[in-house]
């Protein structure tokens, strides 16, 4: 009696108690083996897509009749065994080998023309099946997609909810999810040091265990969690229907973390300007050193003119700077009033900022609409299609935010203007009491890209220092040596000065970028925190 191999297939496991179940199909193959007189010496079971070459125990099963350890193959129907050409064809190459390959559910004899024939058109139709079926899986995800569902298994933090659902926030690990953002942000972790913190915090993996640097690099590499669905394989995105579990602003703080563009603060300096100025000549950053008592900063530069300054003609420079930024009494008392009058319209002031990123969001849709349009008329290529998509899709986002995003609400506004308000009072003092190894982050802080040439030192101020710069910040005549550049205001003209800087506060600190304005400041009075162990 020959001896054959008997192999059963299906897809996946919740296939095996519906449908051409597991077994069935052995039930019909020892049936079809007993009819015929063959001896099946070993069973091979299989649960996975025949779609795809690479079947583990398929693979094993040709290796081994090749070497001749079995007479031939019982095999219940065509697409069991194959559902790709490839395979088809391996089978085949057994067949012209002389290896007996038989079909239970189909009366083949795979040895002759005709049906080989048969067998082979079989096989064709079971893989173009599987193509077809293919398109419909991807078009029917491209349609959730659009919809802003996301068809794949859902990321940590989130909960799935069956198909065509949305994806909701995970009580338990959602909150964790965000935590792990908010701490990577400060730049005092590593994604070594963030997983065993995760981990002490309760985030765990499926298994239980830690997630592991590679898992946290996916977690904050992934814009899912700020809304923006990316699917790698194809690089498309599409703006998801999910609650956002962070803002898209703390995303990019992590991202610049992570590609290495947010500079950690350092934990201790030996010079209180190290890294702030730069050579105006050759802008390299002038390197400190001590010498005979004195700090000097110098361009190591050889062929460049300016060579050394000394600190305290440095912190010479630095207060006539901050001394011009001042805050006398009236000024202050004329702010105040301005502000406690931006406050009364505030309802309207929101409302306004409001309307106006409504207006911005809906012309932004527009746009994507028309993209869209030009893209199915087939006006511009799908490269070009998919750059300006992510481009409106990345500004949807962003204007979505704003409304949502309580930073942005005018209350808040207010109240981070009154701080400035209250820190710009002290801006001197406070720059003479800080330690003399942060002094330079402080000055950071308020000044751009300060240069030292061999005749100047250049110290610009920024926005919203900038605003008070000689008492009212309003140059009122040519900088000639005859004409001085301000002059003593008037109460009227003092408090329409006080309006208008008002109104500069409010729409420099209603900019998302600025959010974390007073956080910043406040951290240059005291030294930055030690990193965790």
């Amino acid at each position: 009696m020959k001896k054959y191999f008997a192999y059963t297939r299906v897809s996946t496991v919740k296939q095996g108690v519906k449908g051409v179940s597991l077994v069935e199909q052995k039930s019909a193959i020892e049936f079809h083996a007993q009819r015929h007189g063959l001896e099946i010496v070993e069973w091979f079971e299989e649960t996975v897509t025949a779609a795809k070459t690479g079947r583990a125990i398929f693979t094993n099963i040709m290796k081994r009749l090749r070497k001749g350890e079995a007479d031939g193959l019982i095999i219940h129907k065509i697409d069991r065994s194959a559902r790709n050409l490839k395979d088809w064809a391996a089978l085949g190459e057994l067949i012209d080998a002389g290896i007996d390959v038989q079909v239970s559910a189909e009366n083949y004899d795979l040895s002759s023309r005709g049906g080989r024939l048969s067998a082979d058109i079989q096989a064709v139709i079971a893989a173009d099946y599987i193509r077809n079926l293919r398109e419909e899986c991807l078009k029917g995800m491209r349609g959730r997609l659009k919809l802003g569902i996301y068809p794949l298994k859902a990321p940590v933090g989130y909960q799935d909810n069956g198909g065509g659902e949305l994806k909701t926030i995970d009580p338990v690990y959602g909150p964790l999810v965000k935590m792990a953002f908010e701490l990577y942000a400060t730049n005092n972790y590593g994604l070594i040091t963030l997983g065993k913190e995760m981990y002490r915090s309760g985030l765990r993996s499926n298994a239980g265990g830690n997630l592991g640097k590679n898992g946290f690099s996916r977690i904050l590499n992934n814009p899912f969690y700020y809304g923006k669905i990316f699917i790698r394989t194809t690089g498309e995105t599409y703006k998801g229907k999910h609650e956002p579990l962070i803002t898209k602003e703390l995303f990019n703080r992590v991202q610049a973390v992570l590609t290495g563009k947010a500079r950690k603060n350092p934990q201790k300096r030996l010079f209180a300007f190290q890294r702030t100025f730069k050579c105006q000549t050759c802008q390299y950053s002038l390197i400190a050193e001590r010498q005979k008592g004195h700090v000097y900063y110098r361009c190591h530069t050889t062929s460049c003119a300016m060579k050394s300054i000394r600190e305290d003609k440095l912190v010479d420079e630095i207060d006539r700077v901050l001394k011009g930024v001042q805050f006398t009494d009236n000024l202050v008392t004329a702010l105040c009033h301005g502000l406690e009058l931006a406050k009364s319209k505030a309802d309207q002031i929101e409302r306004s900022q409001t309307e106006a990123i409504e207006l911005q969001l809906a012309n932004a849709k527009t746009r994507l609409e028309r993209l869209m349009d030009l893209f199915i008329d087939g006006k511009i290529t799908k490269s070009a299609f998919d750059k300006k998509q992510e481009a409106l899709q990345e500004s949807v986002v962003k204007l979505e935010d704003q409304l949502i995003n309580p930073t942005a609400h005018i209350g808040q506004v207010m109240t981070r203007v009154a701080q400035f308000l209250e820190q710009a009072k002290s801006l001197i003092l406070g720059y003479k009491t800080t330690p003399n190894d942060f002094r330079g982050d402080l000055l950071k802080s308020i000044t751009s890209n300060p240069t030292i040439s061999p005749k100047n030192v250049d110290i610009p101020v920024d926005l919203p220092w900038s605003l008070f710069i000689n008492g009212t910040g309003v140059p009122l005549s040519a900088p000639h040596r005859d004409i001085p550049r301000t002059k003593k205001l008037s109460k009227k003209e003092m408090d329409a000065w006080a309006k208008s800087t008002i109104n500069e506060l409010i729409k420099y600190f209603s900019d998302p970028a600025t959010q974390d304005f007073q956080t910043n400041i406040s951290n240059r009075y005291i030294p930055p925190p030690t990193k965790p162990h």
